[in-house]
């Protein structure tokens, strides 16, 4: 083997290599979220592979020197590369019987050791078939795994900058098959005569083919009627009813999260609760004439910002949206007109707080689920930071999912708010009164750069005002210190956000991946 090909096939299995370990974490993310576990284990379940891979590779490289030992090689690389996708439907959907962590490094160890393993062989064996001469063997090994190198480099960005916005996931990994496919064909000699091999590229291409739409093609729901992938998440848009049934609306669902619902003929419509936690605290607030400034971290599918500028004509609403393509959608198919007043940032939230020279009244963090939580926009620095740009009257206003009776993040997300605006400033807000029995559930956590009275405002929405529409109630005091001292609870930081780890067993319970089942 000529050292030429030796560099363009080290520089193709690293390549591919790189780009299934960072398609695998979108690729997971509907399923089991995107945390510090899910990254983890993939680095680590891949890593593993090369390295069992090498080892395997440089056992088989002494026993086996030959080229068609490669293409054999890099032809199993290819075929398992194949079965990642089916895989992944047939496993990430299982519901073992483990915690979280031990969930998810099942599922990525059955998806994507084996691939790994098989790429990680393809070294050892090319550097066999390219050394002849044993003095020269550290200036032939360097410069071949120089080029494996270069190959994982380009393989990183190019898939996290291009790839993935461009081509989706699926078809990533279904194009990486084919290349290392093809790579076996021409790299060496799987038959003795060419024929065959041909032969074979053929039976293999149609049988690809034919099973494409089959293995390959996304599964939607009845009611879904748009899949895209971004950079991000994977969109999907769904049609769906209100709670009553009497209210069509569309469904945004990012990853595996229904993030709004919105009505595209009524905007003033809301059908999540902790948004008419929002819109009772501004009827509170503001009378509907009045002139504030809003800011909304999370844009999704704009339910709310939407409706302040149809209820409040007078507001000016900004939205801070990470994900352009999440606009595009609500413009494209969510009714978001192009001549709303609301103003769009497609930037990461903690960059446009840091860079922001403007003062907001109300400031809503909408950017937290129970699936995946930015841990940089919940330390103490960030509410450092968002307490700067608020005007002296200003609200801080977060959508957090906990367990009440037994969650460790709602709590500590609470004492970095006290530490940030005062003990007397931070309170706490339900869509359910019933406390005792009360598990996971959605509240909204307040925050305030001066006191207010929250004893008028519980009084405001239990009042006739608002027609026994409101669903809000203020936690009680006590309760809220009883549950700040009866488990565990920390000051997040940027040195210091465990966050994955204070929501994972509301994500077991509420997912059903727990030791009790079965």
């Amino acid at each position: 083997m000529t050292l030429l090909e030796a560099y363009i096939i080290t520089f193709i299995a690293s390549f591919c290599t790189l780009v299934i370990e960072i398609v695998a974490g979108r690729i997971l993310a509907p399923f089991v979220g995107v945390s510090i576990y899910t990254w983890t284990s993939i680095i680590g379940i891949i890593l593993a592979g090369i390295s069992i891979g090498a080892y395997i590779g440089g056992k088989i490289a002494d026993r086996y020197p030959s080229r068609r030992t490669l293409a054999i090689l890099l032809l199993l690389s290819g075929l398992t590369a194949l079965t990642i996708v089916p895989l992944t439907n047939l496993v990430a959907t299982y519901k073992f019987p483990l915690s979280l962590m031990m969930r998810i490094f099942v599922v990525t160890s059955i998806i994507f050791f084996l691939p790994s393993c098989i790429l990680g062989t393809i070294s050892p064996v090319v550097v066999k078939l390219a050394l002849k001469n044993l003095e020269c063997a550290g200036g032939v090994v360097g410069k071949i795994y120089a080029f494996s190198t270069l190959g994982a480099i380009i393989g990183t960005y190019i898939t996290g900058f291009f790839l993935i916005s461009w081509m989706g996931t699926r078809n990533i990994v279904f194009t990486i098959a084919v290349i290392l496919i093809l790579a076996a064909l021409f790299s060496g000699s799987l038959f003795g005569r060419k024929v065959h091999s041909l032969l074979l590229l053929g039976i293999l291409g149609g049988s690809v083919f034919l099973s494409y739409d089959f293995l390959y093609k996304v599964k939607l729901p009845e009611n879904a009627y748009l899949y895209r992938e971004s950079d991000y998440y994977t969109i999907k848009l769904c049609r769906a009813k209100s709670s009553d049934g009497k209210t069509d609306l569309e469904a945004l669902v990012l990853d595996n999260l229904i993030h709004s619902y919105v009505c595209k003929k009524n905007p003033a419509h809301i059908e999540y609760e902790y948004e008419r936690i929002y819109a009772d605290v501004l009827k509170w607030r503001y009378k509907q004439n009045d002139e504030f400034k809003t800011l909304t971290i999370g844009g999704g599918g704009y339910t709310f910002p939407r409706y302040m500028e149809v209820y409040y004509p007078n507001a000016h609403i900004d939205v801070v949206e990470i994900d352009p393509e999440v606009t595009k959608v609500a413009y494209e198919h969510l009714g978001l007109p192009r001549e709303t007043r609301i103003r769009t940032y497609n930037t990461d939230g903690r960059w446009y707080v840091m860079n922001c020279t403007e003062k907001y009244d109300l400031v809503f963090l909408d950017a937290y689920n129970d699936l995946t939580v930015p841990y940089h926009l919940t330390t103490r620095e960030f509410l450092s930071q968002i307490k700067n740009i608020m005007t002296e009257k200003g609200i801080l206003l977060s959508n957090i999912i906990d367990n009440f009776q037994k969650g460790e993040f709602l709590p500590s997300y609470i004492k970095t708010l006290k530490e940030v605006f005062g003990q007397d400033r931070v309170f706490l807000l339900s869509v359910s009164p019933n406390f005792e029995s009360l598990r996971i559930s959605t509240f909204i956590v307040i925050a305030t750069k001066t006191n207010i009275n929250m004893k008028q405002f519980d009084k405001y929405v239990t009042s006739h005002r608002l027609k026994g529409r409101a669903t809000t109630v203020v936690v009680p005091e006590e309760l809220v210190e009883k549950m700040m001292t009866g488990r565990r609870v920390i000051t997040i930081s940027d040195d210091y956000a465990p966050v994955d780890n204070l929501i994972a067993p509301v994500f077991e319970e509420r997912f059903g991946y727990n030791r009790k089942e079965g």
